[in-house]
């Protein structure tokens, strides 16, 4: 019998969890730790930060979830891993509580996010707000709620070094649909500021037509845009930044007034992650090889925002690849079946396609792309605006949120029609 262990209960842990118990026999033992008790569909949270969506309504107990299809869960953090022995050392009780034993271990952590790296940014004592979890939603509707009394300058954008920068643009169109509804928007001027070289660049050298759409879109709606921009400090209703030009050369010096900001932070890997010898590079992001194995320790996999992915250019300011929902659930099928293979004693063969599918809301519209695979050069390489998105996000969050409660990571409809659209999750 064999035990697998799953550090981390997002889109990447949770259908890992429920792949492993459909390929393996009831004899292997999975058990899934997170350092919360429940799962939250985090693409749902700039719908909550502006009071669209509830806690409620996007978050899942994982518990009753998990032990109805026989795999055990345990709500603590890890505080560390001791990789040479295969144990986990869990943050709380008895000594014999806290080590936790497993023949593979899964990373599905999801980032430590780096709001230190600038001072003064950040929900936690800063003057930034953040969209990364369900808290710091709910925390920006609050703050929110008492901007709308006397509105005021908004800046929405992301930090140098940040990688997930599609949420960053929803969420600015998502705050301009808002306040129109609110008949408000003549009184926030919204500027948008972020380390990428150029509107529409998304970490990933833009997909399609995402540049010269995404401009229009920004010019449309009012919102000025700093790109290049090297943010610093922030203060209480300042952002300081330096704008680069191409070639990395401070050329402007920016003081951007706001009431009210929500800045995207870099990423980097958990601390128990990072501090594991040979496993990560020096952001704590685990390498892999072709199957998503560490390639310092055979038995420990890595699936998601944890893995180590080489930018897909230089930029004047550093910006990382993101690591986006279907590429994350790509991953983690080559995962479960590397690990079927090896403990039938067959050689790992499966590697994840790295495909993307992303659908940002607008408000009342919505842009989408496909990039597969999501890493250039691609196959495919679109990128389509239209209120079908809007309506297509809406169904994927009910969608997706069905199959954690369900515990069936692809259905077969899903499967077969993506097949269709030469989108598939494993690579031949």
């Amino acid at each position: 019998m064999a035990h697998i262990a799953i550090i981390g209960a997002g889109v990447g842990g949770m259908p890992a969890a429920y792949e492993l118990r459909a390929l393996l026999s009831k004899e292997h033992r999975i058990t899934v730790v997170s350092a919360v008790d429940y799962f939250q569909f985090t693409p749902s949270n700039p719908w909550v930060a502006v009071g669209w969506r509830d806690r409620n309504s996007i978050t899942l107990k994982i518990k009753p979830l998990l032990e109805c299809k026989g795999i055990e869960f345990i709500s603590k953090p890890v505080s560390k891993i001791e990789a040479e022995n295969n144990i986990l050392i869990l943050s709380d009780g008895t000594p014999e509580e806290q080590a936790l034993p497993y023949d593979y271990l899964i990373i599905t952590t999801g980032p430590k996010l780096s709001f230190d790296e600038v001072p003064g940014a950040g929900p936690h004592g800063g003057h930034t707000h953040s969209i990364c979890t369900v808290d710091h939603a709910e925390s920006f509707w609050k703050d929110y709620q008492e901007f709308l009394k006397n509105p005021g300058p908004i800046v929405i954008g992301a930090m140098p070094g940040a990688s997930c920068f599609g949420p960053a643009y929803e969420f600015a169109f998502i705050v301009d649909a808002d306040l129109r509804k609110r008949k408000l928007r003549h009184k926030v001027p919204m500027t948008y500021v972020t380390s990428e070289p150029y509107i529409g660049h998304l970490g990933l050298g833009g997909v399609g037509d995402s540049k010269s759409m995404l401009e229009s879109e920004m010019r449309n709606h009012d919102i000025k845009w700093i790109t290049n921009a090297k943010t610093h400090k922030i203060e209480e209703g300042k952002l300081f930044t330096t704008q680069l030009d191409d070639l990395g050369t401070p050329y402007k010096e920016h003081e951007v007034p706001f009431k009210l900001s929500m800045m995207l932070p870099a990423f980097k890997g958990i601390d128990a992650v990072a501090a594991v010898p040979n496993l990560c590079n020096p952001r704590g992001f685990v390498f892999i090889d072709d199957h998503q194995r560490s390639k310092a320790y055979q038995n420990i996999y890595a699936a998601g925002v944890c893995v180590a992915i080489p930018p897909v250019e230089v930029t004047p300011v550093a910006t990382g690849a993101p690591k986006t929902g279907y590429m994350i659930e790509t991953m983690v099928t080559a995962i479960t079946h590397n690990i079927a293979s090896d403990l039938a004693g067959e050689p790992a063969t499966a590697k994840g396609t790295w495909h993307a599918i992303c659908l940002a809301d607008m408000g009342d519209t919505g842009a989408a792309f496909v990039a597969l695979p999501q890493i250039p050069p691609r196959n495919v390489n679109w990128f389509k605006k239209g209120k079908w998105v809007h309506l297509a996000k809406i169904a994927f969050e009910k969608y997706f949120i069905r199959k954690m409660k369900t515990g069936n990571s692809e259905p077969i409809y899903e499967k077969y029609v993506l097949k269709l659209l030469g989108i598939e999750r494993l690579s031949k």
